[in-house]
């Protein structure tokens, strides 16, 4: 059983009062889980973390899958690590792998799941959302993950993503390509493809501060402010590479047949935060009619 107030350990006997009633109140991720499942120790130790994080916003119900058969079978678990989302005594979300931290908190976010915690919680919560994962640290946790469970193909996509971060072009293309059908239509995948479309631009290309400096010099160069925002897209600084490339649209939409709509268009394919696409698909509206 977890220390944590927030976390709990579920049975058959239990699960009626602490998930289903409890639910009706505050939202109960429920974790089921293996000891003989490696993504399972990946993922559980960060869901207790965002329990704790979280302050009471969720309760993590953890369900051991050998022990409680009856439970598991009343959600049809075939796979684990399965988390199931239940609010109002009801289940309204799932996901299935071992999702990494940030988005486990855009999962819970999309649900209006936010840490509840005092102004300088908040603020620390706030620094760590802020400040986005070392790549490189990332990939390191994927490629034990995958060792642990080598079966588990959606690790592979989280890799290939987590490769294109660092730069590994190469490794993650050949990841994607080696991707099962099922996932090579996810939309991460096709998310990843145009991420690749966009590295394979950088081949060769200055780095950022070079690219900065010559900006400064002379900022109507629109091929080092495109160079600049393929960097920032590709480096995950999404908001920064929008912003450099309605730039170039307001200095000059025909430049190159009309590359700085063409680019946005491209950078909108491959951001998953709908909320920053569709306001900068408005400011380039605005720009174009």
């Amino acid at each position: 059983m977890s220390a944590s107030p927030h976390v709990i350990d579920v049975t058959t006997a239990t699960f009626e009062t602490d998930v289903l009633q409890r639910s009706l109140q505050t939202p109960v991720l429920v974790d089921f889980w293996a000891t003989w499942c490696g993504p399972c120790k990946t993922l559980t130790p960060v869901l207790e973390k965002l329990a704790a994080d979280y302050g009471g916003a969720f309760i993590l119900a953890k369900v051991d899958v050998d022990r409680e058969q009856e439970i598991a079978a009343a959600f049809q678990i075939r796979s684990v690590p399965s988390v199931f989302l239940l609010v109002g005594g009801q289940p309204v979300d799932a996901f299935q792998g071992a999702l990494p931290e940030g988005q486990l908190r855009q999962f819970l976010q999309q649900h209006g799941i936010e840490p509840l915690a005092g102004d300088d919680d908040a603020a620390a919560v706030e620094a760590l959302d802020a400040a986005p994962p070392d790549p490189h640290a990332e990939v390191a946790r994927l490629r034990q993950a995958i060792e642990d469970a080598p079966d588990q193909a959606d690790l592979r996509l989280d890799l290939a993503l987590a490769l294109l971060k660092t730069g590994a072009i190469a490794e993650a293309e050949g990841l994607l390509d080696a991707l099962p059908a099922n996932l090579a239509t996810d939309d991460r995948a096709l998310r990843a493809r145009a991420r690749l479309g966009f590295a394979a631009l950088l081949d060769g290309a200055p780095p950022v501060q070079e690219l900065e400096r010559t900006l400064a010099a002379d900022p109507g160069d629109l091929r080092a402010r495109h160079l600049l925002a393929v960097h920032h897209l590709v480096d995950g600084d999404t908001a920064t590479g929008l912003e450099q490339l309605l730039e170039m649209l307001r200095r000059d939409r025909g430049f190159e047949d009309g590359l700085p709509r063409r680019a946005l268009i491209e950078a909108f394919r491959v951001i998953e935060d709908e909320d920053l696409v569709g306001q900068y698909r408005r400011k380039m509206a605005s720009l174009l009619f």
